[in-house]
């Protein structure tokens, strides 16, 4: 009987998953079951899992001292992942399961496979969460993974060739001894679901009216910056919103694995189904800090990473928590958000683009022609000192979104281009940002502006003007660049004109004076 029989698979630290070897040792002594390595409650409960699926599967379920180490010790260890390295482990250190003769290491073999599943009492194997990154990493090292048959699509997205599905502990172990070969997990779904035409993008066309706010999206979309809409309730802001995912560019296969691999490290897990598309997020407003920005006992990624490379939108801006909202500052300049725990720390990209929308006044009415407002002016002052002033400094547009007149309601007659027109323009207006400065007008740093942004003698005059006038700050004036910028490409432009700094202007301005 072999003194140690070892099995490979790997953990979940954030975006990491390190290589997890599951060393299991058969000793004398009376029966006892113990699993060391900062194993978590869920995999040391594996154990009467395991039991019972050994026992149900029809196999000897060994006595005396079983020992199993979750090497290495000081990497913390969660889910039930380990079930089925855990069994194969107990069989091969007890026998019941030899590899074959000419196993050396790879094929059937152990040293370049790796497996992953939960066990259920009767042998069969459920799926378990994070697969995507374990098979993003086995499929850097060369590793050939074996997966319960509901990751099977979720694994082959990022390991085209080296997936195995099962949906049972003794078709693993006829695969381990070579008697009868799994057969391979297909990609294809990865690609069916890109091009799925039941998923296509809500048209601008379905809006009634709202021209400017049309068009501000389009600048949005076309430099990736921050949109602020503020009216009243009905007026269109949160149909505006979900249609900035459609003018956004297709994810690159690259781009597209980024997005899946944060998903797949959130609480909820990665649906296959979503593969290629760009993420939107829509928070309620009572989210806690920890579920926007990231955190708890795991430090699990939040909306703003969950919203990579996609849209967050937050929707009646006022009513979030204010320390969440100032959370959301250092994410929008850099990028990333480094989430610190007392266990572990992970860094998470957060690369998105933020859509907020707000009324202007408590009750929502300020400016509405029927004038019902009876907010004063300290409440509606109250109300909009919710948000701070550095945030709004970061939002690059800030747009009026009117309430529909009655006749603009009624009219059935689409205005304004659809989102497939609009998309192609913004297509080109981002392939000119990135030939001219290789990333998107949002994005150029400060130091770049004037050698990027060159502009007419009369739009530079009208630029200096503004800014004396109203006082912008060094971080609006250089918002109040890139916007022009990104207009004037949408224009093809070289230069920006005076008529594109003026309309950079007017998009600088949302809330009027209480």
């Amino acid at each position: 009987m072999p003194a140690v029989a070892r099995v490979t698979s790997r953990a979940q630290l954030g975006l990491n998953a390190p290589l997890v070897h599951v060393e299991v040792h058969l000793g004398s002594g009376l029966p006892s079951f113990s699993i060391v390595g900062l194993a978590a409650t869920a995999v040391k409960e594996s154990k009467e899992r395991v039991r019972a699926a050994l026992l149900n599967s029809h196999f000897e379920f060994p006595a005396g001292r079983i020992t199993v180490n979750l090497a290495p010790a000081d990497v913390p260890k969660e889910g039930g992942r380990f079930d089925l390295p855990i069994a194969l482990g107990v069989l091969l250190a007890s026998e019941q399961l030899k590899l074959p003769q000419d196993a050396s290491g790879d094929g059937n073999g152990l040293a370049r496979c790796e497996f992953y599943g939960e066990l259920a009492l009767s042998g069969e194997l459920k799926p378990v969460k994070g697969l995507l990154l374990a098979a993003a990493q086995a499929a850097c090292d060369g590793h050939q993974l074996i997966v319960p048959a509901a990751n099977a699509a979720e694994a082959s997205i990022a390991h085209r060739s080296g997936v195995r599905a099962a949906g049972h502990l003794l078709e693993v172990c006829q695969h381990v001894k070579g008697e009868k070969p799994l057969p391979g997990a297909s990609s294809s779904s990865a690609h069916t679901v890109v091009s799925d035409d039941t998923c296509a993008p809500l048209d601008l066309l379905d809006i009634r009216g709202q021209l400017q706010a049309k068009r501000a999206l389009t600048i949005a979309a076309a430099g990736s910056h921050s949109l602020l809409m503020v009216g009243p309730p009905g007026s269109g802001k949160s149909m505006l919103a979900q249609r900035l995912p459609g003018l956004l560019p297709q994810l690159s296969g690259a781009e597209a694995l980024e997005v899946a691999t944060i998903a797949s490290a959130s609480t909820t897990g990665f649906d296959e189904r979503t593969f290629g598309r760009r993420p939107f997020r829509a928070p309620h407003h009572t989210s806690s800090t920890h579920a926007i920005v990231g955190g708890g006992p795991h430090a699990a990624p939040g909306e703003i990473s969950l919203a990579h490379r996609g849209v967050l939108f937050l929707d009646e801006l006022p009513e979030f928590d204010r320390r969440t909202l100032e959370a959301l500052r250092e994410p929008l300049e850099t990028g990333v958000v480094a989430v610190s725990r007392v266990a572990m720390k992970a860094e998470y990209p957060a690369r998105f683009q933020l859509v907020v929308a707000m009324n202007p006044c408590p009750c929502g009415y300020r400016g509405d022609a029927s004038e019902r407002c009876e907010c004063t002016p300290g409440k509606i002052a109250q109300y909009r000192a919710r948000v701070s002033g550095p945030l709004l400094d970061r939002i690059d547009l800030r747009i009026t979104v009117p309430a529909l007149r009655h006749d603009e309601l009624m009219h059935d007659l689409p205005s304004g281009d659809s989102t497939a027109q609009s998309a192609v323009r913004v297509q080109a207006a981002r392939e000119l940002a990135l030939a001219r400065s290789g990333q998107l007008n949002a994005r150029v740093p400060a130091r770049e502006l004037r050698h990027v942004c060159r502009l007419e003698p009369a739009a530079e005059r009208l630029f200096w003007q503004s800014q004396a006038r109203l006082g912008m700050s060094a971080r609006s004036y250089h918002h109040m660049l890139r916007v022009a910028r990104t207009i004037a490409d949408l224009e093809v432009s070289e230069v920006i004109r005076a008529p594109h700094m003026a309309e950079a202007l007017q998009l600088r301005r949302a809330l009027d004076p209480v």
